[in-house]
Parts: structure tokens; sequence; C-alpha cells
């Protein structure tokens, strides 16, 4: 039996552990990546472990998602981290440069490599045929000092593309067809991993973004083959050098197929608020729009633009309708500006940004109240976009340049034949903006540049003999780290500043949340299914833990979150009947008693609900490896005392 292109790349990176699905693996590093507002806090993490350089081949940081400078801390992050680059052996991508995903696909990614990044959109990398995870901070400190990546293997799910797309159909309408099929949380525990003849049809770019939004699914990475159009891309790039042809073996076993007919596509919109809640573009026509942002991680490529400028050229965008649209680097803006497509962008009336994230986490352009915004983002929760009742609809490039044009919801079939968009032989290359590390034989002069926002990371400590807290919070399905601890221009700027940001946790739920916790000085958590979809961020398991919450009792977690609980030292727990959970409420007090034994010796976990006297079985799926981490209060505590050890 052959392996799937997953399976190959996973073997090869084997550090710990066998490739059966459900058990804990461990796999060797090749690279990483961070962005400004997760960074900060990897890196004080990675300080605390006292490694002096990098042990990585290659390690970059971003700064991409807190740009706008209304104050002093985010420019102070910048610093830290740009000094933290240069001591430690990392590549520091300056403001403007662009966004992580989008700079690290053009300059740095390399098919066949590993690569996790502190952001759940690292794998977009898997466009080009890298095995790339979105993971913790902690995570991504831990591999930059050489440690494993530690994930459950996971089952392989074949999307097997056949056909072609028609005229106006795009990428984007192919994961949301991938999204309709299988949710929000039809991707958990999952690789997706495309294939069939409808591949050879793609581009890297249109790739990209297939690979982008199957963090929306809770899948653990996606990934496409390394074939002649990969080459041909990084041959664009002056790449050609770093490209290996990866396919699966002809006889390679899926534990399932998924089947797409591209030619059956059509133009499609995920509708508030879920990335899953998938409608034909057809069925909205003719819905009042009041903004378009085009951009993001997902659909910024010079591909994109070029087809939205050839949309817009000689148009003039709709007088009730904001549109405005971000290059997704430094790259792609200089080649619009050399080409003349910038000029049509403008003289159309779109609003120029940085080539940053921006609005797609909330930082500037909120629509105004109730408005209706159609982005070419890869998220649509409610109140991401800063304004709590927006009507957010996700769509292509081509949906969005169309509607800008009309004021209303527009199928881009309607304008007739599709503009031809002939992608360049050579890209521009200026890596100006990439600041190289020191050399090793300087580091010791190099100064840690620390603002005054910077708080160290929070203390932890061993876990307690039992626990024994009340119900400070009880959310349902589908929480996202959004609600948990959101994003935006007033709060991402505290992300260095764990005691700040907890004062923001969970207020989107109840804004008493983080003064209850105050008062009670620790508490738990219950949550319905799906619990910490979304974001990689940490800071939705620091908060909690700076606030005193000692466990997270849900009937499903998300993959990345339940990893940060861990490594925080936070206890997550699943009901082992999910219907258990309505035999808890807020203010009960629950007990878990003798918990610190029973984790070390694999026993079952029970509940103790002493307000009501029930006696509720939960799940406890910890490995060994993660029994002793929250043991010991955390990944930073496990880390240092498996360093005293050897």
């Amino acid at each position: 039996m052959g392996y799937t292109l997953a399976q190959k790349l996973i073997r090869s990176h084997l550090l710990n552990g066998d490739m059966k699905p459900g058990s804990e693996i461990g796999l060797r590093i090749d690279q990483t990546l961070t962005q400004d507002a997760t960074g900060t806090m990897a890196y004080l993490e990675f300080e605390a472990m006292g490694i002096p350089r990098v042990k990585t081949e290659l390690s970059v940081a971003y700064i991409d998602h807190n740009t706008l400078q209304t104050g002093f801390e985010n420019a102070d992050d910048h610093l830290y981290i740009q000094s933290i680059c240069k001591k430690h052996g990392l590549y520091f991508s300056r403001p403007g440069n662009g966004i992580c995903h989008q700079v690290h696909l053009e300059r740095f990614g390399i098919p066949g490599k590993t690569l996790i990044g502190s952001d759940s959109h690292t794998p977009t990398a898997g466009g080009i045929g890298m095995l790339a995870f979105g993971a913790g901070g902690m995570d991504v400190a831990v591999a930059m000092g050489g440690g494993a990546y530690y994930i459950t293997m996971p089952r392989i799910v074949k999307v097997n593309l056949t056909g072609q797309l028609s005229p106006w159909v795009a990428a984007k309408d192919i994961i949301l067809e991938v999204l309709r099929i299988m949710s929000v949380k039809g991707g958990v525990g999952k690789i997706i991993e495309y294939g069939g003849p409808g591949v050879k049809t793609l581009s890297v770019p249109e790739r990209a973004t297939i690979t982008n939004m199957g963090a929306e699914l809770g899948a653990s990475t996606s990934i496409f083959p390394s074939d002649e159009i990969t080459r041909e891309f990084m041959r664009a790039q002056g790449r050609e050098a770093d490209w290996t042809q990866l396919q699966p073996d002809d006889d390679a076993v899926y534990d399932e197929i998924v089947e797409i007919d591209l030619s059956k596509l059509q133009p499609l919109a995920a509708c508030p608020h879920s990335p899953d809640n998938v409608k034909p573009v057809q069925d909205l026509q003719g819905i009042p729009i009041n903004q378009c942002l085009i951009g993001s991680c997902t659909n910024s490529s010079l591909l994109d633009l070029l087809k939205v400028a050839a949309i817009l050229k000689g148009k003039t965008v709709h007088p009730a309708v904001s549109l405005s649209i971000a290059p997704g680097s430094k790259q792609v803006y200089n080649m619009l500006a050399e080409n003349g497509a910038l000029a049509d962008l403008i003289a159309a009336g779109a609003r120029i940004l940085e080539c940053t994230c921006g609005p797609c986490i909330g930082m500037g352009q909120s629509p105004n109240s109730a408005g209706v915004s159609l982005r070419t983002f890869n998220r649509n929760f409610e109140g991401r976009s800063g304004t709590a009742d927006a009507q957010v609809y996700l769509v292509s490039p081509e949906t969005a340049a169309a509607s800008a044009i009309t004021g209303l919801f527009t199928d881009p079939r309607t304008l007739g034949q599709p503009p031809k968009i002939k992608m360049p032989d050579k890209f521009l290359i200026n890596d100006n903006m990439i600041i190289p590390p020191a050399p090793e034989s300087e580091m010791e002069d190099i100064e840690i540049r620390r603002g005054p926002n910077i708080k160290p990371f929070p203390d932890t400590s061993p876990m307690s003999e039992s626990i024994k807290a009340k119900v400070l919070l009880k959310v349902g399905d589908n929480i996202t780290t959004d609600h948990i601890m959101p994003a935006g221009a007033k709060i991402l700027p505290l992300r260095s500043n764990i005691p700040a940001i907890s004062e923001h946790c969970f207020t989107r739920c109840d804004e008493e949340f983080p003064s209850r916790c105050k008062k009670e000085k620790q508490g738990i958590i219950i949550g319905g299914s799906n619990y910490g979809q979304g974001s990689s961020r940490e800071h939705a398991a620091l908060a909690p833990l700076y606030l005193g919450i000692k466990a997270v009792i849900v009937k499903s977690f998300a993959r990345i979150h339940v990893a940060n609980l861990i490594n925080a030292g936070i206890l997550p727990l699943t009901f082992a009947n999910e219907s258990d959970y309505d035999k808890v409420s807020m203010w009960d007090m629950l007990c878990l008693p003798d918990i610190s034994k029973r984790l070390k010796d694999g026993k079952e976990i029970a509940l103790l609900n002493e307000t009501t006297g029930d006696t509720i079985p939960l799940h406890a799926n910890f490995t060994k490896r993660q029994a002793d981490i929250l043991l010991a209060g955390g990944l930073l505590n496990y880390t240092r005392e498996q360093s005293s050890t050897k």
C-alpha cells in the first residue's frame, strides 16, 4: 500500500511516535514563522527557554497585523521583535513588506519542508507542497529551539478535483464548496490533500487560496502536490533551485474521498456569520451593499488584484459603496504600480491600504452600523469586523469587484466575458525589506529593546492535587477565539501585556467575566462543541490562565486551541456524554478530586457537581507527554524540567 503526499512528508520528518491515526507524533520542523500579534509572546517564551540561537533551517518574523500605530505599543513591539531577530538568528520582515503567508509563499516556502507558524492560516504554504501547520506561540518557540512539534496523527482526506472552472468562477468558490460539504468542524483531525486532474488547472496563487481557508474546516492542514505549475511559480520567483516534485503514490489509500467537479461550480458566498454558511451568489443578487474589501492572506496575490483591476478599469465604484484594497506584499504592490493596474484601481475610486492583514483582523475599515460588507477574507465571525451588527459575506475578488461597481450583490457572470490575465514570467525580486540576523559572533553585543507595554510570561505552577472551583462562564457551540480574546485596533496592541489584555477576555460573551474571575480567584469554564475554533492566538489560553481558570470542560475542542490550553497548563476535558452539558450551570461548585494522581496514572476522570450532587464522567484523552505538561503547569515549565535532566 502506497503513501499519500501528506503521509510521505510526515514519514520523512517523524521524530517520535508512529503514523497510526489518533496517536501522537512528533515532527522535525524545518521552518517557522510568526506575526506580530502572536510573535511577541512567542519570543518572550523563547527567551525564557534560555536557548541562544534558533535551530531551525529558517525562521522569519513578520510585521503584518499590528501596523496601526495609534500609541507607542505596536511600535515598541516591532522594535522588540526586530532586536530579537537580530540577536537570536531570525529574518525580520519589516512593516510594509507584506502579509506573512503571501511573502513566505513568494520568498521562503520550499516544497517538501515542514513549517509551523503562530497563525492559523500557515497552511497557505501547502499551496506549494509544504507540510504547514498553524500553532500556538509556545509550540513555535519550542520548534525554534530545536524541539519537535507534536500533533495527533491525522486521517487523510482526498479532495478529488475533476473538470475545469467555468468563466468567472474562482479558487475561492472551490474552498467555499468544500466548506459547504464538510462544515467548519468537518476537517478536525484530518489533513486535506488535493488531487485529481483538476489540480493541473490551478495556479499556485489559486492553490494557496484553497489551502489558506482549509483552516476554516478545522483541518490540521491542507496540501497540494508540487508539480510543473509549482516549478513555474518558483522559477518566476527566482527560486527554481528550491523546487522538488512531490506526488502521492499511485496506490495511496485515503480515509475519505470528496469529489468536486470544477465545471459544475458557480460563484459562491459564505453568509453571516460562519464560513460554512454557503449559498450561490445568484441567490443573493440584488442585496444592497455598503462595503467591499479585497485582500487578506486569502486573496491578495498579483493574480487576484490584476483580475480586480481589469474589472474596475474605466469604471467607478458605486457611490453607496466603500471599496478598499490591500495588496498582499510589497512585491505585488510594486508590480501593480509598474504595469499600470494600480492606476486603474485608484481611478475607479478604490482606497489602497497597506500591505497588511488590516481589516481582516478588525484593524480598521469597520463597516457602518448593520452594514453589508463583502470581503475576500477567510472569516466572517460575528463582531470580528469591529461592528457588532455588521453582515459580513466572504466572496471571491471577482464577485467583490463586480458588486462594488453595481452597489448590489452581483454575480460576476453577468459582466460578460472575463478579462484574460497573463501572469509574468518573472516576478519583481527585491528583498530589501527583509533584514537578515546578525552573525553569531555579534550576538553578545545586541541589546533587546523592551517597551513598557511588554510584560513577562504569566507565572504558572504545577497542578494541584484536586481542583475545586465554581463555573464562572457557560457558553454554547462554535465559540471562536474571537469570542474568547477579541482582535481589533483597541485590543491587539495589548498582545504583549497579558494582565492588560485579560481585561477583555470573553467580554463579547459576558462583560463581567474578567471582574468575576478576579473576585473568585479561580474558576472553570463550560462550553459546547468546537470550542476555540478560529485563530491560533494563544492569548485565548493565556488570558484565562492569568484570570485563574483551572479547567475548561466542553463537548469538543478545536485542534489548536486545545493544544494551547495544555501548553498554558489549563486542563481541557470533554463530556463523555454530550447531554451532561445540561447538568452544569453557572455558579455550580465543581470538583475534580485527585486530578493530578488520576492524570499521572492515566485513570478515568469524573466531575463532581457539588451543587447538584451529580457525578459526570469526562474524557481526558491525553498522551503521557501531554499529561506531564499539565502536571508541570504548562509547556514552559515542562521544557525547563526536561532541559535540567539532560
